[in-house]
């Protein structure tokens, strides 16, 4: 009996810590968020002022060498070289056109980021959303965003729609979050996986990067264990990952699988949510949420397999993306033509 209170008295220790950590990082991410609306504020308007005075390279150059001269003797610590001045003027005039919810998005990001987007990007807009969306949500740094898009998870996302029952199974307040919340597909690039591996290797690897995993999956995620005991009527089950959303105020079940979607994992979900509502849900928490995550998935197969089913059920795929060496040298090759580039400037 106390061994069985010593568990839950960790178990919910363990929950506290994780919600703490996932409170500080949340934290840490809006306060960053601030400085870079502030600096991109300030960027826009320089841009917009050079627009405005409609100087280009061939006429314009003099002029801007001796503003940025001048700007860094008041401003010594700002970066003001006449190269950034000229992407001020580049970053106005690419989406001074724009939506304004382009427009904010992107003024979210590190100015490096922005950078990195109008030049891997172009003029979709669409796309240039989606990748400033995923990097104000999970923190990616200018590598990850690199890497990201190197591998079109943009495309990817499209040609995937939502695998989920949520429209039918979580109230109205809940399923636009959700959706924004869980994606089709997750990109587990940073395991560095080179060859096949069985499903608890996989867990193992999640485990061991949990940080990782929490910045993919998104917003208000808090881990509280793996290989989560369930006892009920005599016999114990076990939920691969568990996690609590704090947006959302649910657990969520994820459900790892090697291979492809098959329909059989439904009804093991359905079960396992059943547990979680009866056995864990506190008072105040809405009712658990399910993930299962497999190696690839059919839409249509996901669809049938979903149909009548009465708890909130996702199916997601999951990219390992390119091999260790190929992918270090691509994080080194980006790392050395970013360094070449500043010390350009």
């Amino acid at each position: 009996m106390k061994k069985a209170i010593a568990k839950q008295e960790e178990s919910e220790y363990n929950e506290i810590l994780q919600q703490a950590v996932a409170v500080i990082n949340e934290t840490r991410i809006k306060v960053a968020r601030q400085l870079n609306i502030g600096e991109n504020a300030v960027y826009w308007k320089i841009g917009q002022m050079l627009h405005e005075r409609k100087l280009e390279s061939k006429h314009g150059n003099a002029v801007v060498r001796r503003l940025s001269a001048d700007l860094k003797e008041h401003f010594p610590e700002m970066g003001v070289s006449p190269r950034n001045l000229w992407n001020m003027k580049k970053y106005y005039e690419r989406f001074c056109q724009s939506l304004s919810k382009v427009q904010q998005a992107v003024a979210l990001l590190p100015w490096g980021h922005i950078l990195q987007l109008m030049q891997s990007i172009g003029d979709n807009d669409e796309s240039i959303l989606f990748y400033a969306t995923e990097c104000a949500t999970k923190g990616w740094s200018r590598n990850l965003l690199v890497n990201a898009v190197k591998m079109q998870m943009y495309k990817h996302a499209v040609l995937n729609g939502p695998a989920n029952n949520f429209e039918r199974t979580l109230s109205k307040e809940q399923i636009s979050f959700a959706n924004e919340t869980f994606r089709s597909s997750y990109n587990l690039g940073f395991l560095n996986v080179n060859g096949p591996l069985e499903e608890l290797e996989l867990e193992k690897k999640l485990v061991e990067k949990v940080k990782q995993f929490l910045l993919e999956l998104g917003k208000g995620f808090a881990f509280i264990g793996n290989q989560y005991e369930l006892e009920f009527n005599g016999k114990t089950r076990k939920v691969d990952m568990l996690f609590f959303n704090r947006h959302l105020k649910s657990l969520v079940a994820i459900d790892l699988k090697i291979g492809e979607f098959r329909p059989e994992y439904v009804g093991k979900m359905n079960y396992y949510l059943s547990l979680l509502d009866r056995l864990e849900r506190a008072p105040d928490e809405n009712g658990s949420i399910g993930v299962i995550l497999c190696a690839t998935k059919d839409s249509v197969e996901v669809e049938l397999s979903l149909d009548g089913i009465e708890k909130p059920i996702g199916v997601a795929d999951y990219q390992l993306l390119l091999p260790k060496e190929k992918l270090q040298k691509v994080l080194t090759d980006e790392v050395k033509a970013f360094e070449s580039k500043k010390k350009k400037t």
